[in-house]
């Protein structure tokens, strides 16, 4: 029998695209639009630009530039961070026509077209690009055009933030409505957020491209046709685009959950010696765009759902250093578990540490769903990185690990405050793997951290089930 390897976080990415002009065909945005179309001039009016997106606290945070605990009190979005940077130990924050010029590279099918200007302005951008290699920006040329006298039929309009016409976007098939603009241009949002992820991580942890051996996609979006909507494989579709040529490629499905078990099956490849390394790579999700907005216009605030989130990670045999994703005692919901609250993080948390013979206090930090508050109270939806912190609190109480008047301490020492775009895959827990991975480090801060992620099956309406999975990341060495 082979040997079983200890599978290590080798390393992991974050990356931003700030799209503004994409608001407008969010789910909700679009909905709301086809009822009222003033509604543009008000989302353009409540826009942010660029500047305000690099220097809110909560984006620095994703791309690694600011610990989650160094951003301060909020409200941020009134508050810049003083010297934020577009690019950070982690990735970047993409301004909108490079991003638009990276969704036309991503188009293979010469579905997109962007107008002459905008076209024109992203190419130069992405030539001095630090991935102009690996993003090949010269293709660009090819999808600068008159797009809506050559996408006239089913065309989707694309524009700015300001409200400049950017380009159109073809149907993929006339008859076909899983092949619609809209679809495809979620699609191709998904597979160039994903790609600048993985690209970033390779040049930044100096690995190459060709050590990766197989991609899994974790994403939200559903790549298929009228036969088999959501069937396709965008893992295989980001690997080819970041130019890991060795690697193939397939998707995990589970709503916000997806990423977690992405992980523990990347790590169990590992362990078990099918592959040497594996990549795991979440794309924005381009439906979930102004998913609130309603609460932030309500409130006289910008409209903050204005950016794509993109997450990549890298799982390796071990090499001494990096943490150890453990697999002997991995959280999961059982059909069996439960639907309350209490009953889920009795299966992600408490079962896999009693199985391990630890207790809540022996992990350091814990992450889960990361959704920045800023973006959901408005809406009424609350703190949710909060809400389950103090629910294990709760529970740490009535297991007598420690008095009611040491919760709060308890959320602030191993809770994290939530800095994620509300994109669910991205927020559950895989927004925080480059952060857990310096904490975990040699001298760092942590010695476990448990990585938590929770998904909403019912959504899909085949069953009333929600979903579930955790795993602990261990400073290598012990």
């Amino acid at each position: 029998m082979p040997t079983i390897k200890r599978p290590v976080l080798l390393a992991a990415s974050a990356v931003m695209a700030h799209v503004p002009g994409l608001l407008r065909i969010g789910s909700k945005p679009a909905r709301e639009i086809a009822r009222d179309a003033s509604l543009v001039g008000r989302l353009i009016e409540n826009s942010r630009s660029f500047d305000e997106a690099v220097g809110y606290a909560p984006n620095q945070a994703f791309i690694g530039a600011i610990h989650p605990r160094e951003m301060g009190p909020r409200p941020h979005f009134n508050r810049l961070v003083e010297g934020g940077q577009r690019f950070g130990p982690d990735g970047e924050i993409m301004p909108e026509r490079e991003f638009l010029g990276l969704m036309a590279l991503a188009d293979q099918f010469k579905l997109m077209k962007l107008a002459p200007e905008i076209g024109s302005a992203a190419a130069a951008a992405l030539e001095q690009h630090p991935l102009s290699d690996a993003l090949k920006p010269q293709k660009l040329a090819a999808a600068i055009g008159d797009p809506m006298a050559e996408n006239a039929r089913g065309a989707l309009a694309l524009h700015l933030g300001s409200g400049e016409y950017a380009g159109a976007l073809a149907t993929g098939h006339s008859e076909d409505a899983n092949l619609a603009a809209s679809v495809i241009a979620e699609n191709l949002a998904c597979k160039a957020s994903g790609a600048l992820a993985l690209a970033h991580l390779l040049r930044l942890n100096k690995i190459d491209p060709a050590s990766i051996e197989y991609v899994i996609g974790c994403s939200e979006e559903a790549v298929g046709d009228r036969y088999q909507r959501g069937g396709g494989n965008m893992g295989k579709a980001i690997a080819e685009m970041a130019g890991c040529g060795e690697a193939s490629g397939a998707d995990v499905k589970n709503f916000c959950a997806a990423p977690i078990p992405a992980m523990v099956i990347a790590a169990s490849l590992v362990a078990a010696g099918v592959f040497r390394r594996v990549a795991v790579v979440g794309g924005g999700s381009m439906p979930k765009l102004g998913m609130k907005f309603e609460g932030h216009l309500k409130h006289s605030m910008p409209v903050l759902e204005d950016t794509l989130g993109a997450v990549a990670a890298v799982v390796s045999e071990d090499d001494g250093r990096s943490p150890v994703i453990r697999l002997d005692h991995v959280g999961r919901h059982k059909v069996s578990s439960g639907a309350s609250a209490e009953a889920i993080l009795e299966a992600l948390v408490t079962a896999p540490l009693d199985g391990m013979g630890l207790t809540l206090n022996d992990i350091d930090e814990y992450a889960t769903e990361l959704h920045n508050p800023e973006l959901t109270e408005p809406q009424g939806s609350g703190n949710v990185p909060e809400r389950n912190y103090r629910m294990l609190a709760a529970m740490g109480v009535r297991r007598g690990l420690f008095g009611r008047d040491a919760m709060q301490g308890f959320v602030a020492q191993r809770g994290m405050p939530g800095f994620a775009p509300t994109q669910g895959h991205v927020a559950s827990a895989f927004c925080y793997l480059a952060h857990a991975r310096r904490a975990l480090d040699d001298g760092g801060s942590a010695r476990r951290v448990m990585m938590m992620a929770k998904g909403s099956l019912f959504l899909g309406m085949m069953t009333g089930h929600s979903d579930g999975m955790s795993f602990i990341l261990e400073r290598n060495g012990g």
